[in-house]
């Protein structure tokens, strides 16, 4: 296990086969499967395309309008697989199209010449079955990220929330055995995989994610609180993701109901922003969190926002006093870092790469455990105490620009050099 992976451009990588079957990187992120892992892979598909490499990104279809081929950006494609019904297929589902998916993936191949791919990177473990079958089959390394992990996820269960079944624990495990080289986000992520998984620490290195710091700048309040409708005296916590019980949004809405039970004079000027759709079991009751409002008495103060454009996203962003990240588990925590980019504290659980991405007292606050009267306390802190905001503001800033898309890539490409390696070394044994 490697945290400090060299920068080392693999000259002669021509071609990525990127997976990524269950979500599909041109659809919205903040709902349905689609979220961190989709701006993960179209992020560093970019960057990777920028550094002269082509890249393929594999995806289930789900609309029969959908083009075979789809030019994404220069240099990166994203190419639809069918594999069972275009609509209506659950992720849990998914397992089932596991052989059709991988067949096709195969014959898309086979229409160029040996050696077409140099490299194969399966996001999931979904995406990890079919790369394991395809690293055999075209003699190429795989590497693989797992993004989130069941073991990790049963351990900490949202209240209400589904564990994860054991076929998907026994097809990582399979995915950690079949893969060349393992992507971690973060240290505590490297260590799951060793000790859940038994992966080989030799064959992890840790990249961490990035942020498009471009897009992602220091925004000011006022302007993006005029072009959202807010007032500017406001106290705006805002929540971005989607909605579901791992990420705890209900967490954020009882914590704010908490703040006017204290303070009632604050309600004529609290703002509570879910801004994201239904997701995993939370699409089995989509208006839960709206009756969750309604029974605590703050649907007056809470405003639910569909996914956004990156453009407005920065905006909601700019506009919060606070940016709420109440996890159950997070393997890094992008929106974190994206709010921190803008110049927005995080308050975030205390959990997974959230710790990675938040500094405690210094670009936001990090929360143990779940209690909305912890989350009250420090939301109140924050604004109780402009300078206290200010300083944070600063500091959150100063976070995000340690993390960069072309690092990520750049640390990736390390990785893709060090499974070629392994492999050569496997192959003249």
């Amino acid at each position: 296990m490697n945290g400090d992976v060299r920068d080392v451009r693999p000259s002669t990588l021509r071609r990525l086969a990127m997976i990524s079957l269950h979500t599909s990187p041109l659809e919205q992120p903040g709902t349905g499967d689609a979220g961190g892992m989709n701006v993960y892979v179209t992020e560093v598909a970019r960057r990777l395309a920028e550094r002269g490499i082509e890249v393929d990104i594999f995806t289930r279809a789900t609309d029969s309008q959908l083009p075979a081929l789809v030019p994404f950006a220069p240099g990166v494609n994203v190419r639809h697989v069918v594999a069972g019904p275009f609509e209506g297929l659950a992720k849990d589902e998914l397992p089932g199209q596991l052989c059709a998916f991988a067949r096709e993936v195969l014959r898309t191949e086979a229409q160029f010449d040996l050696g077409h791919y140099d490299i194969v990177h399966s996001h999931y473990w979904l995406s990890g079955q079919v790369g394991a079958l395809a690293r055999d089959r075209w003699g190429v390394p795989l590497v693989h990220t797992m993004h989130t992990m069941a073991k990790v996820k049963n351990g900490l269960l949202a209240e209400g929330d589904l564990p994860e079944p054991q076929a998907r624990v026994i097809g990582e495990e399979q995915v950690v055995a079949a893969a060349d080289m393992l992507i971690a986000n973060t240290v505590d992520e490297a260590k799951d995989l060793i000790n859940c998984y038994d992966a080989d620490p030799g064959r992890v290195e840790i990249v961490h994610p990035g942020v498009d710091l471009e897009a992602f700048r220091p925004t000011s309040m006022a302007a993006a609180r005029a072009r959202l409708g807010l007032r500017q005296d406001a106290e705006v916590l805002a929540f971005v993701g989607r909605i579901q019980p791992l990420k705890a949004p209900d967490v954020l809405l009882r914590a704010a109901a908490e703040l006017v039970r204290r303070d009632p004079a604050l309600r004529h000027r609290l703002v509570v922003a879910v801004i994201g759709g239904p997701s995993g079991s939370g699409l089995e009751h989509p208006e839960a969190l709206a009756e969750l409002a309604r029974s605590l008495g703050i649907d007056d103060l809470v405003r639910f926002v569909p996914p956004v454009r990156r453009d407005e996203l920065v905006d909601w962003y700019a506009a919060a006093t606070l940016v709420c990240v109440p996890s159950y588990n997070e393997s890094f925590g992008l929106v974190a870092v994206e709010a921190q980019a803008v110049g927005t504290p995080v308050v975030a659980a205390a959990v997974g790469g959230l710790t990675t991405a938040v500094v405690d007292g210094q670009s936001g606050f990090l929360v143990e455990g779940h209690d909305p009267v912890d989350y009250a306390r420090v939301f109140a802190t924050v604004i109780d105490q402009p300078a206290l905001r200010a300083a944070l503001s600063v500091g959150a800033v100063a976070q995000a620009a340690g993390f960069s898309w072309e690092r990520t890539a750049d640390a990736t490409l390390a990785v893709y050099e060090r499974a070629r390696q392994l492999l050569a070394v496997e192959a003249s044994r």
